[in-house]
């Protein structure tokens, strides 16, 4: 197995105006976690994703969905004490543009307290890391804020990772509707030495860092790979009014110091839910493909401009052909 993920995907249901006028919704399935493993999969990876879902209709369409697109599910499992799957609810408003034109933006509200992925356990977990070891350990800062037995049973997946000389790749995600930032940056700055790989913002590298540290986002990156992360990843953050992520352009900051930036994409972002989940499968699948740090940023950049054109978390999620890639080499390891 070249990757594995686990966490919350939830049924997701995308109006196209504000819910309160009724209408239609689009349903599909969304998690970051799961939007990695879709990416990696469409690239050409095996790759594994762990979760609990309800025993429900909702449950069986994550399950289903992810099959189809190549994913290894067979380490996921179903709540049988009764809890639901959980649900999003994405709906575009009206707002003004900073020259006062009417423009479409997205909102989101989300149902998943007491749902069944917040009931994740790390026997779960466990199970399917051991079953087929990977080679690398992607884990996000979203699944540690469900719930107490998400939390561990990802701490649990760090010493797991360890115990098998698996890469480990913290993606920061942080949603500050799940968890504060003084409890979120308690637990990422307890598992950063145990990362080789982080991906965050400029904005969330304060995270992941003691307090009282600097505010210039390159000295951050520069201080996290002093105090042991292999590489230190930032990606693009949201810019314009509206939040939107209007193009892709990344730096990496490595072990000897060196600095490399893969150039903005220029995309007009018609969705960037999943952009950045897309970034990350992007960036793990060159690396796993065996290529230097520049080659990895601008395949990360690239899938991060295709999955923001169209609407949707995974859809715009690209494959190797579309990409111009020769086949994935099987052979190849990450270093």
């Amino acid at each position: 197995m070249s990757v594995f993920t686990f966490g919350e995907t939830v049924l997701a249901l995308r109006g196209s105006g504000p819910l309160r006028l009724g209408g239609t919704l689009e349903v599909s399935v969304a998690g970051a976690e799961s939007n990695v493993a879709v990416g990696l999969a469409r690239l050409g990876h095996e790759v594994r994703w762990a979760g609990a879902v309800g025993d429900d209709e909702a449950g069986e369409l994550v399950l289903r969905t992810l099959r189809a697109e190549g994913v290894d599910v067979s380490g996921a499992s179903r709540d049988d004490g009764g809890a639901p799957t959980g649900l999003t609810l994405t709906a575009a408003g009206p707002m003004l543009t900073a020259a006062g034109l009417p423009e479409q933006t997205r909102g989101g509200h989300y149902y998943r307290a007491g749902s069944a992925g917040s009931r994740l356990k790390a026997c779960t977990v466990e199970r399917a890391f051991t079953a087929a070891p990977p080679r690398i350990l992607y884990l996000t800062g979203i699944t540690p804020a469900l719930s107490r037995t998400a939390r561990s049973a990802a701490t649990l997946a760090l010493r797991l990772a360890a115990e098998h000389s698996a890469l480990v790749c913290l993606d920061v995600n942080h949603r500050a509707r799940l968890w504060g930032a003084e409890e979120a940056a308690s637990v990422l700055r307890e598992w950063a030495p145990s990362v080789d790989v982080l991906i965050a913002t400029q904005d969330e590298l304060a995270l992941c860092l003691p307090a009282g540290g600097a505010d210039d986002p390159g000295v951050r990156a520069k201080e996290l790979v002093r105090l042991g992360i292999g590489e230190v990843v930032v990606e693009p953050g949201a810019d314009g009014a509206d939040g939107a992520y209007g193009s892709y352009g990344a730096t990496a900051y490595g072990e000897d110091g060196a600095l490399v930036h893969a150039p903005a994409r220029p995309v007009r972002a018609v969705d960037p839910a999943g952009a950045g989940d897309a970034f990350a499968a992007g960036y793990l699948s060159a690396l796993l493909d065996g290529l230097d740090t520049a080659g990895r940023l601008d395949r990360a950049v690239a899938a991060g401009a295709f999955a923001a054109a169209p609407r949707g978390d995974r859809e715009g999620a690209p494959t190797r052909s579309e990409l111009g890639l020769p086949a994935a080499r099987a052979g190849a390891a990450p270093h």
